[in-house]
């Protein structure tokens, strides 16, 4: 069983259709730690030792969040920027992070056609997701494929959103329990709500 953290940034989650559904559905696999980095911290003073702590004492960190202007919300770069740290992270004697699983789990406005050399964004998601990856990389974590739900503002009316709530809780659940094809998703370019192809042979969640 690997332990798992959510952390979660919405700075409006009173007005999240999807992505607070989704969180909900992180809280309720007991085996998931879940933190609210903006409930946790409203004024933006980060407890970094506890953060630390948090990070040392799971295998498998999910960063949740809206696409914000390509990044996420500015809570998730403040925690970044503060916790981890030279020395912690990365760095000669920064080992704290070494062997973890990073991934992004994302909601976008667009839809996915959008995310293409071709498209309006002129790039596929991993790639304006880049500045996440490299941090992994750093850090020497490994980096999964984004799980993304794409065009997330229609979601409910096109009836998409049940079945993506679906998978996310899959692919939690896959991730406790080490029956998520990691290499697979390492090299993919977005995980897709059919996680069938990513999970170990024999392994159903």
């Amino acid at each position: 069983m690997a332990k798992v953290i959510v952390f979660f940034a919405h700075p409006r989650p009173h007005r999240s259709e999807v992505n607070l559904p989704l969180f909900e559905t992180a809280r309720s696999i007991k085996e998931i730690t879940t933190v609210d980095l903006y409930a946790d911290y409203p004024d933006f003073s980060i407890d970094i030792d506890r953060e630390q702590d948090r990070l040392r004492a799971h295998d498998v960190v999910v960063f949740q969040h809206p696409l914000y202007w390509y990044s996420a919300p500015a809570i998730m770069k403040e925690w970044q920027d503060l916790v981890l740290e030279h020395g912690f992270a990365y760095g000669h004697a920064g080992k704290a992070l070494h062997g973890k699983v990073f991934l992004n789990a994302v909601t976008t406005g667009a839809k996915p056609d959008a995310y293409s050399q071709t498209g309006m964004n002129h790039a596929e998601l991993r790639s304006l997701l880049g500045p996440f990856e490299k941090t992994a990389d750093l850090c020497g974590m490994r980096y999964l494929a984004p799980f993304a739900l794409f065009g997330a503002g229609r979601a409910l009316e096109e009836n998409r959103f049940e079945a993506h709530r679906h998978a996310y809780g899959k692919l939690l659940n896959a991730l406790v329990r080490d029956q998520l094809d990691l290499a697979k998703a390492a090299a993919a370019p977005v995980l897709p709500d059919d996680l069938d192809a990513f999970l170990l042979a024999g392994e159903t969640v």
